[in-house]
């Protein structure tokens, strides 16, 4: 056996992963391995807790996407409690969950993704980071800081924190909107659309048409996917059936209480982190790049692959002219930077929408909530994928047990079958330097992981 190449930490990912490369002694790739070393133990952490002070615990589970644990969260307790919701305090939920949506695309497409198509994949690491881009670009960067900012604090100058939220509460939400909030908030998100709008307008002419090719290749699999749609096949980030799609695009929905039917989980030496597979296609779990089992991609490009389309106007013309490109479902690693703009301008038009509806300035925001023995599953769409919630309570509405699957956890085979992907496409006779270290990142950066 040749030499064992190590990429750790990985830059410019949200989490904590390593990569391990081990080359043949003709010097090609023999394996690739992604380690994910982040370990949680979140759903021991909470057995023995009120319900409620879980919703307030979870979301220390991501300080990216605090948020959609708090909404998921929140969910699943309604579920165990069998609590009605408020009106307003679901219009209000969904609300909080489309804003946090757009912070964090923000985040991830300028100040992580960015730096390998703005300064390209073979400038210096030194200078291939948002920095670089701050100085290659200062009025974009400028822009892009004070639309992160706006999307951050709308949200807490209404709903109090937004990295730990609390506002979320069995049988609603904790506080109504009034209507100069609301008329703050509809000006705030005028102005996000209209950078969403030229954030993916900037990346379809400047961006995307350079690096056609790598976008193509690198990291390229074939999955399935996992998504949430309405009750029309529309993209819903808050509400609706799990879709879970085979790599030809056949499908099959179901609701979240039966989500273990259709879904199991694994686990394997080299990582903390769960490995989701699709029980349901009877195939079992393999990660071979030739003959893959039971794999499933979640996370932006997975959720525009599974709807049937988007139910706002702009997002739909978007997804359109995607689709005509790259077809349904679209299986390049690399095209998850598009889809995120896409769903960046959804995000953006659904926000708007719900602020715009006269309910979502109701006084009645939560109902009376009486816990109780039961189970109670609850799922959103986080920025990274379906995720899920899942706790049984005890007759004084403590947790017995929780389980949790995570966004990023359905995308821990995928984003180790594309690194192997990428290693084996640009490793050749021992030939490697920076630029293709981190074009093998690029495929992890892509996932967001």
């Amino acid at each position: 056996m040749g030499k064992t190449i190590n990429i750790q930490p990985l830059s410019r990912i949200e989490g904590h992963a390593s990569i391990e490369i081990k080359l043949d002694d003709q010097g090609n790739v023999a394996d690739a391995i992604t380690h994910f070393n982040s370990i949680r133990g979140f759903e021991k952490f909470v057995e023995g807790k009120p319900a409620e002070e879980v919703t307030r615990i979870v979301t220390r589970i991501c300080g990216i996407c605090p948020w959609h644990h708090h909404m998921s969260s929140v969910k699943a307790v309604d579920a165990c409690f069998d609590a009605e919701v408020a009106p307003a305090g679901h219009l209000l939920r969904e609300c909080m969950q489309n804003m946090a949506h757009i912070n964090d695309k923000i985040l991830h497409f300028y100040f992580l993704a960015a730096p390998d198509f703005v300064m390209g994949p073979d400038a210096d690491y030194s200078v291939r980071n948002v920095m670089g881009i701050a100085n290659a670009a200062p009025d974009l960067a400028r822009q892009v800081i004070r639309m992160r900012q706006k999307s951050q604090m709308m949200m807490e100058k209404f709903a109090g924190k937004v990295i730990h939220p609390i506002a979320g509460v069995p049988g609603g939400f904790s506080k109504p909107m009034n209507e100069s909030q609301r008329q703050e908030m509809v000006e705030d998100s005028k102005e996000l659309l209209e950078f969403a709008k030229f954030s993916i307008k900037h990346a379809k002419e400047e961006i995307f048409p350079k690096y056609l090719d790598l976008v193509t290749t690198l990291g390229t699999i074939t999955t399935g996917f996992i998504g949430t749609v309405d009750k029309d096949g529309s993209l819903n980030f808050y509400d609706g059936k799990i879709r879970l799609m085979r790599p030809d695009g056949s499908f099959d929905d179901f609701e979240d209480t039966d989500y273990l039917d259709y879904i199991s989980e694994r686990t394997l030496d080299v990582s903390y982190g769960k490995y989701p597979y699709a029980k349901s296609w009877n195939e079992g779990f393999s990660m071979d790049l030739d003959a893959p089992k039971g794999i499933y991609r979640s996370n932006c490009l997975a959720r525009i692959n599974c709807c049937d389309q988007i139910p706002t106007p702009l997002a739909q013309k978007e997804l359109e002219e995607f689709r005509k490109s790259f077809g349904k479902p679209a299986q390049h690693t690399l095209l998850y930077h598009w889809a995120r703009l896409i769903e960046l301008v959804y995000s953006c038009e659904k926000t708007l929408e719900l602020l715009n509806n006269p309910a979502i300035t109701g006084k009645e925001t939560r109902c009376t909530v009486t816990p109780k023995a039961g189970r109670g599953v609850g799922h959103v769409e986080a920025p990274r994928g379906t995720l899920i919630h899942d706790y049984t309570t005890d007759e004084n509405g403590c947790i017995k047990t929780a389980n949790l699957i995570v966004g990023t956890t359905h995308n821990l085979a995928p984003i180790s079958m594309s690194v192997k992907q990428a290693a084996n496409m640009l490793i050749k006779n021992g030939q490697v330097d920076e630029t293709i270290l981190n074009k093998v990142e690029m495929a992890v950066r892509a996932y967001d992981p």
